[in-house]
């Protein structure tokens, strides 16, 4: 019996005993959130909020005065076709619903405030139209199935991104025409040689496919401050092949780059990238100290090379696998980070010459204003979009046994995927996270939420003390 509990645990608590609130590392409340966004683009709730507001928490400033839709600077046009959800009829033990053609309006950002990296360092800078992109998963972590969904409805809800994570570009990323932020780590996957030295050539190349719009290079990401890992089981002959490795062998990428050592380093390697390969570059960290980061900004100063974005993840983002002790003790919370960076490059005079991307569970629109507001310019999201094709918070990625055909490459659990459907849901997500992020602009009082700053964020403390302000230090601290 004990080892019957343990085993039917995770969803007897999932689905029976936490309440909308508990969940870990998301609540019901926020799974219920992205499902019913990517089937039916609803976000509507009723009754009332179910936070806790006695605890401590961020909250959006709103103002007396909001804007009115006609006031937004966005665009309209042109509409995107995708299919939602109707239901038919829904009893306690059955739903019966069924998929209606819908058009839906894009939620862009108008021209003039598109962001543009690499706007004054490469010939061939990236520009976005919205705010939101698709964070690092790399094709091995996820199965093909989930890739092609996710690059199709990414590519219809266009003015995004897509991140290739560092197993390099497959097939499958360029199934649906997205612009692709092509992430290179320490393994090098992609562009590295047999003897997985760095090679220019392969970079060279990768430079030239247009889908490519800008290159990251990956020193760590919230749940593991190191390489990635991938299970032998889930590394394919096709696997081995994009990342020119031997098939079948558990894969791990080496704890750091070996091509440098130090800061200086770093901004050297990305200067040489981004003059070889034309196109944007920046870095993705995870901030452990504040001295660590400013010494990062410090070696941009003293260089003068700054990298065309910084993604910072926080400690609390997710991973296909990683050890236990890395994803609960180390990295500083996103929501901590980013003030920190925000201010160093202020100090330094530097902000205006890159880019912010935060990520770390921020899968609705409320969480990202907070991150914009907070110091950062674009947003990554992964599990949401693992949600949007039907992931269930089984938390088994690393062993190739994703019960919905998510995180696995096994043909026989791949089945139960279906892209014809699942593309959509990625599509009206994304969608919704648009929509939603433009109407709490609007209540804030400015008209884009490129517009979102310190004074937009409010902090209260469970003893009711509240601090709002330009300082990171008085909301943090």
């Amino acid at each position: 019996m004990r080892y019957f509990a343990e085993k039917a645990g995770p969803e007897l608590r999932q689905y029976l005993f936490n309440n909308n609130n508990e969940g870990k590392p998301f609540n019901r409340l926020q799974m219920e959130y992205v499902y019913k966004a990517a089937k039916y683009k609803a976000r509507m709730i009723g009754f009332g909020s179910e936070r806790d507001f006695e605890n401590d928490g961020f909250y959006i400033v709103n103002d007396m005065f909001p804007k009115q839709r006609e006031e937004m600077r966005i665009e309209q046009k042109p509409k995107i076709k995708t299919k939602l959800y109707q239901i038919d009829n829904e009893k306690l033990f059955s739903r019966k619903e069924h998929m209606e053609d819908a058009e839906i309006d894009p939620y862009y950002l108008a021209d003039e405030d598109a962001v543009i990296l690499g706007k004054d360092t490469v010939t061939q800078p990236f520009k976005v139209k919205g705010l939101i992109g698709q964070s690092a998963m790399s094709y091995g972590a996820l199965g093909d199935r989930a890739i092609t969904a996710l690059s199709l409805g990414l590519g219809m809800a266009g003015g995004t991104w897509m991140n290739t994570g560092e197993g390099s570009v497959s097939p499958y990323h360029l199934k649906g025409n997205v612009d692709l932020i092509m992430q290179i780590s320490s393994g090098l996957y992609g562009v590295r040689t047999k003897a997985g030295e760095f090679s220019w050539e392969l970079f060279k190349q990768k430079s030239a496919m247009e889908n490519i719009k800008a290159f990251e290079l990956k020193l760590a990401q919230g749940a593991k401050q190191r390489g990635g890992h991938v299970e032998a089981e889930k590394v394919t002959e096709e696997i081995a092949e994009i990342r020119n490795l031997v098939p079948h062998q558990t894969i791990n990428s080496p704890n750091r780059f070996k091509e440098f050592t130090d800061a200086k380093g770093l901004l050297e390697f990305v200067d040489k990238m981004r003059s070889v390969g034309g196109k944007p570059v920046g870095t993705k960290i995870v901030i452990g100290s504040e001295e660590q980061a400013e010494k990062y900004v410090q070696a941009m100063k003293e260089t003068d090379i700054v990298p065309d974005f910084i993604t910072i993840d926080g400690g609390e983002g997710g991973s296909g696998a990683t050890y236990y002790e890395l994803a609960v003790s180390v990295g500083l919370p996103a929501f901590s980070a980013l003030p920190m960076l925000d201010d160093l490059l202020r100090k330094y005079d530097l902000r205006d010459r890159t880019h912010i991307i935060a990520s770390g569970k921020l899968l609705t629109p409320d969480k990202i204003a907070m991150a914009l507001s907070l110091g950062a310019d674009l947003v990554n999201v992964a599990r949401g979009f693992m949600m949007s094709v039907g992931c269930i918070m089984a938390e088994v990625c690393h062993t190739n046994r994703c019960p919905t055909g998510v995180t696995t490459t096994d043909p026989r659990y791949q089945k139960a995927l279906y892209v014809d459907e699942k593309k959509y849901r990625v599509c009206n997500y994304i969608v919704s996270l648009r929509e939603g992020l433009f109407e709490m602009a609007e209540v804030t009082g400015i008209d884009s939420p490129t517009k979102f700053t310190r004074q937009h964020i409010i902090y209260k403390s469970r003893f009711r003390e509240v601090a709002q302000g330009k300082s990171s230090s008085e909301l943090i601290h």
